[in-house]
């Protein structure tokens, strides 16, 4: 059944935007939502609901999780960065994405940490006829991405677990079972300089991740490339890792300004 309103209510509504509030306030009572199922409440056709949640979730207001459910996103759930938003990141970020995308010619990822999860917030696809998608949107275990694991880096321990009061969440190609394994993969990581994903957040697809941040002690999102793992080898990396400790490098001064 969908939401009643009074004639004089109905005066003055916005029909998209009483729509779109009847969908966040449905995802708060229930925390998921099908397009079906939003569709039925609002009395519209299955493709209205559709564009409705597909422009919420390029807002940051929703995000579309495992079965194809919509869920509340970043924005709605109030994640912010010190740069105090989402967008604003993304305006920075924008350029030194672009840069490092033109050098490297792999599809290439920001990311920001929400909870326990990496969400994707900006990318650019690959210019290879082999090359990973685009996954602005999805929200995926950080442990078992290249971005989330050095954001994690960076963390003191006890930030880490705190964020797995109940340990890692399974993740079907994940490396780490425990969280003592999971610190052990972060000293390589501080290590390394750089987090390292093989087939871990996706089969197919390898990572290489690094922070960002004004300050590398309080990273703001990571940035990471993707490619297939059928064009990849440990052998490789020095020459991914150079451009992407320049976009680093760049990165600091960008969001220090």
């Amino acid at each position: 059944m969908g939401y009643a309103f009074s004639v004089e209510q109905n005066l003055y509504r916005v029909e998209a935007v009483d729509r779109a509030m009847v969908l966040l306030t449905l995802l708060a009572e229930r925390g998921s939502l099908s397009v079906t199922e939003a569709a039925t409440s609002l009395g519209v056709a299955p493709s209205t609901a559709h564009r409705l949640l597909t422009t919420m979730a390029g807002r940051g207001f929703v995000e579309q999780g495992e079965r194809k459910l919509y869920r509340p996103g970043p924005q709605l759930l109030g994640l912010r960065t010190p740069q105090r938003s989402i967008p604003a990141l993304v305006a920075r970020m924008r350029p030194v994405l672009q840069t490092l995308h033109d050098e490297v010619r792999e599809t290439v990822h920001l990311v920001v940490l929400a909870g326990p999860d990496v969400q994707f917030v900006y990318g650019i696809e690959g210019q290879q006829a082999l090359r990973i998608g685009l996954r602005i949107g999805s929200r995926i275990p950080a442990y078992c991405t290249s971005g989330g694991k050095a954001i994690f880096a960076a963390l003191s321990a006890d930030a880490v677990d705190e964020l797995h009061p109940d340990g890692l969440r399974p993740w079907p190609g994940r490396n780490a079972g425990s969280l003592a394994e999971l610190h052990a993969e972060l000293d390589r990581v501080r290590w390394r300089g750089y987090g390292v994903n093989t087939e871990e957040s996706e089969r197919g697809v390898a990572a290489l991740g690094v922070a960002v941040g004004a300050d590398a002690a309080q990273p703001v999102g990571a940035i990471s490339i993707s490619l297939p793992t059928a064009r990849y080898a440990p052998d490789d990396e020095p020459r991914l890792v150079a451009p992407l400790r320049a976009a680093q490098a760049e990165a600091v001064r960008v969001l220090g300004g």
